[in-house]
């Protein structure tokens, strides 16, 4: 079914939110203002309280609306539909307004608090026109073994010639290797990951292409440069498993966390930190060294890789007061020895889901003076701010990143104070 509808105003996971004959109808590829003309999602007929819609045509357009800056990942009208990009429409800082407006919005529905929320984006995204940031892309072997993505509503694979968010440094790696042009087993997983060259990061090879998680070119384990405060860390991670994926966002999140850090410890030169969710260590080797110098550092990870890579870290930079725990967070935080248990500072970074009300509490009932949090979903983020100021907290600051250009993602940091 198509239709005639004018866009109201900003809504969840990259649409944008009209009216059909009184129906709630949220619209990809739309922005706030704009008359559009949309093809409603089968079936149209359906009873839900809302229905979804794509863009076919622009009969009024927004002054933040641009051509589409990778036309694949475009509405399916236009010949796209592969994801991965779905605010290729919006001007850049259109695209800063709308993560803003997303997260203030959640902030105040769930989390009660109204405040303005700052964003900003890595100094050389800019100039990049919000494109080559990605330094870990995955794809699926179509019919033909050729890399591909999945057409959005269908089964069908779409060969891709290019990725233009990879990184530089990804597409020539993946040129060197022939990705594009190599025939695949039909329906083979594809992921290459291409740590960003740093200066003082010496590593041959340092690259993982992995076919269905095996390893077929580079090395499995990849070495990350982050530096903080002008100091280098240098982090070993799985060519498979989780790091930032903005070549800027490691150094980004890593300096914003221990700035919020420094400045609620002050002169104690043995604070008591927790560190959860702390993957390879990406926080906790910058908190046990720059923050206070004999912090006592508790790390805890679920994922066993990862927390075998981030005790290699430490050993590799003779850090030797940290301790490494694996395992669910909550179950951890109800083990902990005497010089752990308290807490000073409290920094997490929890999954999508968030870190929940029984690990909220837990933190609070260890007296922790400050928590910093790190999201990467503005929704689960504001819920467990809702959590932390009902159990006695007050949201101190908050501030997003545009890590994600061209992607409706956001991730925002904030601090929490008692």
């Amino acid at each position: 079914m198509q239709a005639e509808i004018r866009i109201e105003r900003f809504a969840d996971q990259g649409r944008c939110v009209g009216h059909i004959d009184g129906r709630v109808v949220f619209v990809r590829f739309a922005l706030p203002g704009e008359l559009l003309r949309v093809t409603v999602d089968e079936p149209h007929d359906r009873e839900d309280r809302f229905w979804t819609a794509e863009v076919d045509e622009v009969i009024e357009a927004s002054p933040e609306r641009v051509p589409y800056a990778w036309p694949l990942a475009g509405p399916l009208s236009s010949g796209g539909g592969v994801g991965g990009a779905d605010l290729c429409h919006v001007s850049l800082g259109g695209q800063l307004a709308w993560k803003s407006q997303i997260v203030k919005e959640q902030i105040s529905r769930l989390g009660r608090q109204d405040v303005d929320v700052p964003i900003s984006r890595p100094d050389d995204d800019e100039s990049r026109d919000g494109l080559h940031w990605r330094t870990r892309i995955e794809m699926i072997a179509d019919e033909q073994g050729l890399p591909s993505m999945r057409r959005r509503g269908t089964h069908q694979r779409v060969r891709v010639h290019d990725m233009p968010l990879a990184s530089k440094a990804l597409l020539d790696i993946a040129q060197e290797q022939g990705v594009w042009n190599t025939s695949f087993v039909p329906g083979t997983h594809i992921r290459l990951s291409v740590p960003e060259p740093r200066a003082g990061v010496e590593a041959e090879d340092n690259f993982g292409l992995l076919t269905n998680d095996e390893l077929q070119a580079g090395k499995q384990q990849l070495v990350e440069g982050v530096r903080v405060d002008g100091r280098l860390f240098t982090y070993q991670v799985d060519a498979s498993g989780f790091w930032q994926v903005h070549l800027d966002a490691p150094q980004t999140l890593a300096q914003e966390v221990i700035d919020l850090v420094r400045s609620q410890v002050g002169d104690d030169s043995h604070p008591c930190i927790w560190d959860l969710y702390s993957g390879s260590g990406l926080f906790t080797l910058p908190l046990a060294t720059v923050v206070g110098g004999g912090a006592k550092v508790l790390s805890v990870e679920g994922a066993k890789v990862a927390v075998r890579n981030a005790r290699r870290n430490l050993r590799e930079m003779n850090i030797n007061h940290v301790d490494v725990r694996c395992g669910d967070v909550s179950a951890t935080l109800n083990h902990l020895p005497s010089n752990l248990s308290a807490p000073d500072v409290v920094v997490l970074d929890p999954p999508r889901a968030g870190a929940r009300s029984r690990v909220c509490h837990q933190i609070a009932d260890a007296g922790a003076e400050a928590v910093v949090y790190v999201a990467c979903d503005p929704t689960s983020l504001a819920r467990d701010i809702g959590t932390f100021c009902k159990l006695g907290y007050t949201l101190r600051h908050i501030r997003a990143f545009d890590i994600y250009p061209m992607t409706h993602h956001v991730e925002t940091v904030a601090m929490l104070t008692r």
